[in-house]
């Protein structure tokens, strides 16, 4: 039995510009999950992402280092309920 979780992501540092938010999208799909991650004005990416639960926990390590050029200084975590609103996992505005 699948233990399904979401989590709502704030990922700061040199975030933008980087392919962070594709890379993380393709992350995503490998591992199985659905959601979106996009830019955000103030400079951080932020991603909403849904699935089993082991797998949610290898997207935040991978959102911890994200693509070669990223530079992360932070990564924010919130727990919500899921809600099973996603087909798959992609990049959004």
């Amino acid at each position: 039995m699948s233990d399904n979780v979401r989590v709502h992501l704030i990922i700061s540092g040199h975030v933008q510009g980087v392919y962070y938010r594709s890379t993380a999208a393709e992350t995503g799909m490998k591992l199985g999950l659905t959601g979106w991650a996009k830019n955000r004005p103030n400079g951080t990416v932020e991603i909403i992402a849904e699935g089993d639960k082991d797998q949610i926990e290898k997207l935040i390590k991978w959102c911890h280092k994200g693509p070669p050029t990223a530079r992360v200084d932070g990564v924010d975590i919130s727990w919500e309920p899921t809600t099973g609103e996603f087909q798959t996992f992609r990049v959004t505005l």
